[in-house]
């Protein structure tokens, strides 16, 4: 496991406005604690402590706190909460949690996947599910991430947490946790368009007056009796031919 030093010194005053004027000196207001001893308040440069976040697993680093000219070998301390601005994102305080080389710890550990599967290269896709392991071990013996071979899955394998091998480390996630699998690609269906339906208008029965209706009726007689004087027009004409002497 990776361990650095970090020069640090006490905090003489608490406070919000303290802790103002700390920030912009340059220190951060920090705390360090733990199971036997009572709790200090520190000052660290924020220089020395933002050049241990860019390695991006300061969480997982073993920590050695000195001050000044101390002949202890300083405390070892892992981090245990950073609170950050929510804005700007500085650091605004840390708490570090001071711990024995001798007796083991329970710390959830970063998995970090490695390699391309095959599944992928043939058109799978790939899910990574589970993204820590819960782990218990001794301080030094903390691996600072957890590295899966994801190279030679196919599409439909999986890995387990119990496909996972460490040394000196004992894993308490379920043994039976998918880690990563690859899937089938998924494919679309074309929605079926159903045929768009032409409504027809309906046909507009509209309502007669009175008046319209007996003038109607009398274009019907008037019709009606036209039709019947052609007929004995006709029929009086048939007549007089026959009469006509021949």
């Amino acid at each position: 496991m990776k361990e650095v030093v970090l020069k640090v010194r006490p905090r003489e005053k608490r406070g919000k406005e303290y802790a103002k004027k700390l920030r912009k000196n340059g220190f951060i207001p920090a705390v360090v604690y733990g199971p036997e001893t009572p709790s200090v308040p520190l000052e660290i440069e924020t220089h020395s402590f933002s050049a241990l976040l860019r390695g991006g697993l300061a969480e997982n680093i073993l920590i050695t706190l000195t001050m000044g000219d101390q002949k202890d070998g300083g405390r070892k301390v892992l981090i245990r909460e950073i609170q950050r601005d929510p804005v700007k994102g500085n650091v605004l305080h840390v708490d570090f949690h001071e711990i024995s080389l001798t007796k083991k710890l329970t710390i959830q550990v970063p998995i970090h996947l490695v390699g391309t599967p095959e599944g992928v290269k043939d058109g799978g896709i790939l899910q990574h599910v589970l993204r820590e392991l819960e782990i218990e071990c001794l301080p030094t013996a903390i691996p600072e991430k957890i590295e899966v071979d994801v190279g030679n899955l196919k599409i439909g394998d999986s890995i387990h947490v119990a496909d996972v091998k460490l040394e000196k480390v004992e894993i308490l996630s379920d043994p039976q946790s998918s880690i990563v699998t690859v899937v089938p690609p998924t494919v679309f269906k074309e929605a079926e368009v159903a045929p768009a339906v032409t409504e027809e208008e309906p046909e507009v029965i509209t309502e007669k007056k009175e008046g319209e209706e007996e003038e109607e009726g009398k274009k019907e007689e008037k019709k009606e009796k036209e039709a019947k004087a052609d007929k004995r027009s006709t029929e009086e004409g048939k007549e007089e031919k026959k009469k006509e002497p021949k």
